[in-house]
C-alpha cells in the first residue's frame, strides 16, 4: 500500500551543498531543472522542496545476518519505491536493527536516487501520442537479472512481473511489453535491472533533442 513520504520541515533546513542553498533561497525551483543542469542531489530536502507529493511502497523486507566478535548481529534490510506517477521514480535501500529506522534510511535513500522517466508512444500499434508508455526499447540488467521494457499499445496493460509492476506505476507508465531472464526471483535484482531500464530512457539522443538543442 502506498505511503505518503513525509516532508521535511523546509523553514528548518540548512543545505549543506551549493545545489541546496539554491533551491532553499529559490533560484532553483524546479526538479527538472536539477537534471537539466546536470546537478547532483546529495540532499534528501533537495526532493521534499521540489517534488512534495512522492508516495513510497516497501516492496522487500529481509532479515540479514552478520557475525562480529560479540556473536551474531541481526538487521533488518528493507527495499522501497517512491515515485510521483508522473515521470519520476527511484529505489532505495535501509538496513537497521529496528524496522522502522530501516525504512526511514530506505526513504532517504530512495530521495537521493530519485530519476527522471522518458515516456512516450512509442508503439507502431499506437498513435495517440500520449505519454502512457516509452517512445523506444530500453534494457537494464542488475546481477545475473537482465530487463527489456518495449513500448506497448494503449489499453494493453503493465505485462510485467508483479514487483516490476509496482516500479512502472509510480513512474506514471501504464502500457508496457516486457522481457526478462536470469534469477527473477530475487527482488532486488528485478527491481534493480528494471530501475537501470528506466534510467536508461535519458541515455539516447533523439531527433527531438537535437531539435531542442538547436
Amino acid at each position: 500500500m502506498a505511503e505518503e513520504v513525509p516532508v521535511s520541515n523546509i523553514e528548518e533546513w540548512k543545505p549543506r551543498t551549493k545545489v541546496g542553498q539554491l533551491v532553499k533561497e529559490g533560484k532553483i525551483t524546479s526538479i527538472k531543472e536539477i537534471f537539466e543542469k546536470n546537478l547532483s542531489i546529495n540532499e534528501p530536502e533537495i526532493i521534499d522542496a521540489l517534488l512534495p507529493n512522492l508516495k513510497y511502497e516497501v516492496v522487500d523486507i529481509k532479515m540479514v545476518q552478520k557475525q562480529t566478535d560479540a556473536g551474531e548481529l541481526s538487521r533488518y534490510k528493507v527495499l522501497v519505491i517512491m515515485g510521483n506517477y508522473d515521470g519520476y521514480i527511484g529505489i532505495g535501500k535501509g538496513k537497521a536493527k529496528q524496522l522502522r529506522v530501516a525504512i526511514q534510511k530506505a526513504v532517504r535513500d530512495a530521495k537521493m536516487k530519485i530519476i527522471p522517466v522518458r515516456r512516450g508512444c512509442g508503439s507502431w500499434e499506437c498513435t495517440c501520442g500520449e505519454p502512457h508508455s516509452l517512445p523506444f526499447s530500453v534494457s537494464g540488467m542488475a546481477g545475473s537479472v537482465k530487463v527489456e521494457l518495449r513500448p506497448a499499445p494503449k489499453g494493453t496493460g503493465l505485462v510485467v512481473g508483479g514487483v516490476l509492476k509496482v516500479l512502472l506505476n509510480y513512474a506514471g507508465i501504464k502500457d508496457i511489453w516486457s522481457f526478462s531472464n536470469g534469477e527473477t526471483r530475487t527482488t532486488e535484482n528485478f527491481i534493480d535491472a528494471g530501475y537501470m531500464a528506466l534510467y536508461n530512457t535519458y541515455r539516447f539522443v533523439t531527433p527531438i533533442d537535437w531539435a531542442r538543442k538547436r
